[in-house]
């Protein structure tokens, strides 16, 4: 596995399915793309924007002209998730991209999503690039429960706001699969762990384990993580609200001896282990923005 590898998903009952690894941070294992080759094509997601043209890529590997493109459904507008949607639309003149309604704004203009990323993410927006409007008239809105039919699959659409309340999260019933966007934590298939995420600004652990619960309630045969690719369902929707509890409570119980916040992340820094295909950029990063999104959280 490598960066810029495509694969075909054939995890549990899934068909008509590929993913990218598009480098993210410029690491392996951390950043996927997904494509339903169905009788209108569907992106799930588009990466930051940097590594675009590893996505379209993943077309060509599928044999999917950009033009033949039809949709590109976004989980919600994290650059890391929605950053290339404006590029991929410029590369697709024919696909229509979908968002949850709360987040529609920020795609037609990202200039403030764009601003609150860089305070977000902080030394990582070295990474990105910054966002490409998307055409109003190109965009379509959703809402829990809504359907973007493809033909032999659909993708029904969950809200899922514990991460973000602009979340949602795509279920495929024909593949008996999710698509989880951040509400099933990070998967490194390497090391077969699921990691938290809780980013500030937005983070809300209630709502978070309410999502899962969610998940589970669908009850998928197969995970398709965002970050980063699929896994059999099987414990780890359980191990993962588990680790969000824990790992709240561990980070409130370091600040109460610590003599700042800052002194709570780096406590978390030197501590916390990471997967050994995370680069230490990346993994101080993923740390710092985890922690914070919980002191906030907690304040």
């Amino acid at each position: 596995m490598a960066i810029g590898d495509v694969f075909e998903v054939t995890t549990g009952s899934c068909s008509d399915l590929y993913y990218v690894d598009t480098g993210m941070y410029d690491v392996e294992e951390y950043g996927s793309v997904y494509l339903l080759d169905d009788d209108r094509p569907a992106l799930i997601d588009t990466g930051i924007g940097t590594n675009y043209r590893r996505v379209l890529d993943l077309l060509d590997y599928a044999d999917v002209a950009p033009e033949e493109l039809a949709v590109i459904a976004v989980t919600h507008v994290h650059l890391d998730h929605a950053g290339g949607a404006g590029l991929l639309a410029g590369a697709c003149p024919n696909a229509e991209v979908y968002v949850h309604e709360a987040g529609a704004r920020h795609l037609v203009d990202p200039a403030r999503l764009w601003e609150g990323t860089k305070v977000a993410v902080g030394e990582q927006i070295d990474f990105y690039t910054e966002p490409e409007p998307v055409p109003e008239e190109r965009l379509s809105t959703l809402v829990d429960g809504d359907e973007i039919d493809l033909g032999s699959h659909s993708l029904i659409a969950r809200h899922a706001p514990g991460h973000a309340p602009h979340q949602v999260v795509f279920e495929d019933s024909a593949n008996d699969a999710v698509f989880t966007a951040d509400a099933a934590g990070i998967y490194t298939p390497s090391t077969d762990e699921v990691h938290v995420t809780s980013p500030p600004p937005q983070f809300d652990l209630e709502q978070a384990l309410a999502d899962v619960e969610m998940l589970a309630d669908i009850d998928p045969e197969t995970l398709l993580y965002a970050h980063f690719g699929p896994a059999p369902t099987a414990d780890r929707l359980n191990v993962y609200a588990e680790r969000l509890d824990s790992w709240v409570e561990e980070v409130a119980t370091v600040r109460e001896d610590a003599a700042s916040d800052e002194a709570v992340i780096e406590h978390f820094r030197t501590t916390l282990e990471t997967p050994a295909v995370w680069s230490d950029v990346k993994a101080r990063a993923e740390i710092g923005m985890n922690v914070r999104g919980v002191l906030r959280y907690l304040d």
